[in-house]
């Protein structure tokens, strides 16, 4: 009696780690850092460099598997994914793979009673919350690097801080919003991130996102700027602006604003610019509404 389980541990864990670590040693780590990246000890980094341990032919040939390879080795090496979001790509590829595809098939290789058997393998849901929680923040993160990584960015941080920001797809609550504890401030030039990505740590950026989405956009990320005429005037030449009233609350300004604005019909992910232009006590503020976090960055970096 063999279980699937035997084979996802025995020949399709090895394959990808060994096809992992040397997608990871070709992106410049050491053998320490693949270690501590894939929570292995280092000498089986070693056998795994010195080709000791055994791939599967099969596993390694199938492209699911080597696109698998090639995005988590590309999202640890650039910091996009922490080890749980790669931990749980993993294991919804596995589940895939079990459900009537390549690990059925191995399974029936070593059962072959199973071939006649009407049995499916229904035990991780793909579309899970855990997972798409870890995706929102994948995207924040890709979004903080792009504008980090801008020249001149830290410019267009207001007075107040910006942030980055997306919301899961059936967000109600600042909960359901990641961002960046605190926000990015201006430090001699350069924009400082004061800590990872988290949920429920942005009031203000996750109210206007979410105001927008009340009134029917599709919009789930988003960055606010520092106000300036030109900035709104350069964003009004590729996407659609809407001025909220800073003087009333935030919600109800910008779900009215939105509600009334001239977007392209069916578009239920375009982008948005929503802005006030302040008040007693308000700075004006420009937010660039966008399908994610890291398109909104994108937008943002093309001003620069």
């Amino acid at each position: 009696m063999r279980f699937v389980e035997e084979v996802v541990v025995d020949e399709f864990l090895p394959t990808v780690r060994s096809m992992l670590a040397e997608d990871l040693r070709d992106r410049g780590f050491t053998q320490s850092e693949v270690a501590d990246a894939l929570g292995i000890s280092q000498s089986a980094v070693s056998k795994y460099a010195a080709g000791d341990v055994a791939r599967h032919e099969e596993i390694v040939a199938d492209e699911r598997v080597r696109d698998l390879v090639e995005r988590v080795g590309e999202g640890l090496a650039s910091g996009d994914l922490t080890p749980v979001a790669a931990l749980v790509e993993i294991e919804v590829l596995i589940r895939q793979l079990e459900e009537g595809d390549l690990l059925a098939d191995l399974h029936e290789d070593a059962m072959p009673g199973l071939a006649d058997a009407d049995v499916e393998f229904s035990v991780h849901d793909p579309d899970s919350g855990f997972r798409e929680r870890e995706r929102v923040l994948t995207s924040v993160r890709r979004g903080l690097r792009t504008l980090t990584n801008a020249s001149g960015f830290a410019g267009l941080i207001p007075n107040v801080g910006a942030n980055v920001a997306e919301c899961t797809a059936d967000a109600v609550t600042v909960d359901d919003v990641a961002a960046v504890p605190g926000r990015l401030v201006d430090v001699k030039g350069r924009a400082m991130v004061p800590g990872e990505p988290e949920f429920g740590v942005s009031e203000h950026v996750a109210t206007v996102l979410l105001a927008a989405r009340e009134a029917g956009s599709g919009v789930r990320g988003a960055v606010n700027l520092r106000y300036d005429p030109e900035t709104v005037a350069a964003l009004g030449e590729s996407h659609p602006t809407v001025e909220f009233d800073a003087e009333r609350e935030t919600r109800e300004a910008v779900a009215d604003a939105v509600r009334g604005a001239d977007r392209p019909a069916g578009d239920e992910a375009e982008t948005l610019v929503a802005y006030q232009t302040g008040a007693v006590g308000v700075e004006p503020i420009v937010y660039v509404l966008a399908p994610t976090a890291a398109e909104a960055a994108r937008i943002v970096r093309e001003l620069l």
